[in-house]
């Protein structure tokens, strides 16, 4: 009698513990396939191809470059700023790529959530304000930039999303 409440007890336990791990996955899994989305959807945009990621250009220094260990919270505060300068440009190219972006932060955030990290929605980068007439004088390379940066960030964050399990 014992045995068989024992034993119910541990298959209870058993997958009990296993519930938190299902969305866990399944949420690392839709943040995964959601930056491989932005990264098709980016590499479709033929003009992205013609400027190296790592090239610099006077006067879009406030474009994020690559980090090599990113946290969840540095991952959000990255997409903010991309986010941002994104909505500012006026290309058709680059809505759905800003709206994926805001899915992908939500995403992160929920991830941080599950695996108890410390997480603070990121604002962006205040200083756009000022960089009005940056985007308005170079529209082009802005998006060229930003997109082919973005690329190189989405693809250092998918590579984090794979090798750490932490925050």
């Amino acid at each position: 009698m014992r045995c068989a409440v024992m034993c119910q007890l541990l298959w209870l336990w058993a997958s009990l513990s296993s519930i938190q791990a299902v969305p866990i996955r399944r949420i690392q899994d839709d943040t995964k396939t959601l930056i491989k989305t932005i990264l098709t959807r980016i590499s479709d945009i033929s003009h992205t191809q013609s400027v190296s990621s790592k090239q610099r250009v006077t006067g879009l220094d406030f474009i994020p470059g690559f980090h090599a260990v990113l946290s969840l919270s540095k991952m959000d505060q990255t997409l903010a700023i991309y986010q941002q300068i994104l909505t500012r440009l006026p290309s058709r190219n680059v809505i759905q790529i800003a709206n994926d972006l805001e899915n992908l932060r939500d995403l992160l955030e929920l991830l941080a959530e599950f695996k108890n990290c410390p997480f603070s929605r990121a604002s962006g980068l205040e200083t756009l304000e000022s960089l009005g007439g940056v985007l308005e004088a170079s529209l082009y390379s802005t998006e060229v930039v930003a997109l082919s940066r973005l690329q190189g960030s989405l693809q250092d964050m998918l590579l984090q999303l794979d090798l750490s399990s932490g925050c």
